[in-house]
């Protein structure tokens, strides 16, 4: 009998005890759709935690001006260098080639009192500057109304984006602040966007912010200069490195550092919230291949018990082949791959049920967006049953192939 027939001869075998290898292939079954089905969860929570990360720094880097006490050190003073201007940041903006998304800023005030009609806040509001890829950057979605558009940033449009604990203050919560107008030091703006709530835990509370086109920020500034801020986000966070350093050479030729000089700005790559995530998720995912690998030992186990009961039950069925010429090589290899057909049978609908499983509890529980396919635990999945099959068949495989052929032909 070659390995063809083998095949066969498993696939006859599982059709003819047909409850027996159902329910031996739900035990495996259970087994992978325990550790496809957490793992695919922890796959859906890493990817919409990442997404979210994208846009809250991330896969970001910030430029901004390098700031020094001017002291004396050893007699030597320290180099005090002129801040970042808004013209350099713009020049930036436009000459930087690499695919990002790049977003300015400059905060005019933490001190506002902001007004509309006879309402008005406490003087504790945070201003600042922005251009239209700030909300984008920092991860910030519209609950009502629109982001600026380009014209209004490029002309210094008099219209504000604000949050949602400033709207309450300001309106309650039935008026709706969309289209009406709101001042502070003197100048009115129009309110063309509220922010969804964030939570005072967000960083710069944004819940409590006013965000106005930054030509009008530098204007309102009246000659004292802001503090510009570019953050940079790229979507590919093994191309930092390179982008970086696209970023150091057209920011230093912009602020005409001399070679071989430090450069006169700060560059700071924010990484430590990925850094945290990854290390989070790699416990996860230790922790979940742990429980679906002591599900599947116990699959193991359950399945190694049928096949004995299989090898005792066709020891006449043995000394028959052993009598027709069959080698102890070839009983093995009937017994072994029958039962990684049936691991394979049961793994096939471990997977599917584990992949739905996982992005069931992704999407409903930890309200994740995206369905996730994890191709790579859908292959260790298949390779863990074909490693199960050889391991719970070979010890009753092996002691099918030591059977005595006259014994097994007298056996009752």
């Amino acid at each position: 009998m070659n390995l063809t027939e083998n095949v066969k001869e498993g696939l006859r075998s599982v059709k003819a005890n047909m409850l027996r290898s159902v329910l031996t292939a739900l035990i495996v079954a259970i087994g992978i759709t325990s550790l496809v089905g957490i793992l695919t969860a922890i796959d859906g929570i890493e990817y919409s935690v990442t997404e979210s990360l994208s846009s809250l720094g991330a896969n970001t880097f910030d430029i901004s001006s390098k700031f020094n006490r001017g002291t004396a050190q050893e007699g030597v003073k320290e180099k005090v260098y002129g801040p970042l201007m808004l013209t350099e940041a713009q020049t930036f903006i436009e000459q930087y080639d690499y695919p990002a998304s790049i977003s300015l800023s400059a905060r005019l005030t933490i001190l506002a009192e902001i007004k509309h009609a006879s309402e008005k806040t406490n003087p504790n509001v945070n201003v600042t500057g922005v251009n239209e890829d700030y909300m984008a950057i920092k991860g910030l979605n519209i609950a009502e109304g629109r982001n600026f558009s380009r014209f209004e940033i490029q002309y210094g449009s008099k219209v504000a984006v604000i949050g949602h604990k400033l709207a309450q203050t300001l309106y309650g919560d039935k008026k709706s602040p969309i289209n009406t107008e709101i001042s502070f030091k003197g100048t009115q703006f129009k309110v063309i966007g509220l922010m969804k709530e964030k939570g005072e835990l967000s960083e710069n509370n944004f819940d409590n912010m006013v965000l106005i086109p930054i030509i009008v920020a530098n204007q309102m500034a009246s000659g004292q200069g802001l503090n510009y801020r570019l953050t940079v986000g790229i979507n590919n966070a093994e191309q930092m490195d390179y982008a970086m350093g696209e970023a150091t050479s057209l920011m230093r030729k912009i602020r005409r550092d001399e070679v071989g000089k430090e450069n006169s700005f700060d560059l700071e790559k924010s990484e430590s919230l990925a850094q945290e995530l990854e290390s989070i998720t790699s416990g996860l995912r230790v922790g979940g291949f742990g429980v679906g690998f002591i599900t599947l030992l116990g699959a193991s186990i359950a399945l190694m018990n049928i096949m004995l009961v299989s090898v005792t039950e066709r020891t006449r069925e043995v000394g028959v082949r052993k009598a027709l010429g069959a080698t102890p090589l070839r009983i093995r290899q009937q017994f072994v791959i029958e039962a990684i057909v049936v691991c394979v049978l049961g793994g096939l609908a471990g997977v599917v049920l584990g992949i739905s499983l996982g992005n069931f509890l992704s999407i409903v529980v930890f309200k994740v967006e995206a369905f996730v396919m994890p191709w790579f635990w859908t292959f260790i999945g298949f390779l863990i049953c074909i490693f199960v099959g050889l391991l719970s068949g070979w010890y009753p495989a092996s002691k099918a192939s030591r059977l005595d052929p006259i014994e097994s032909l007298r056996f009752e």
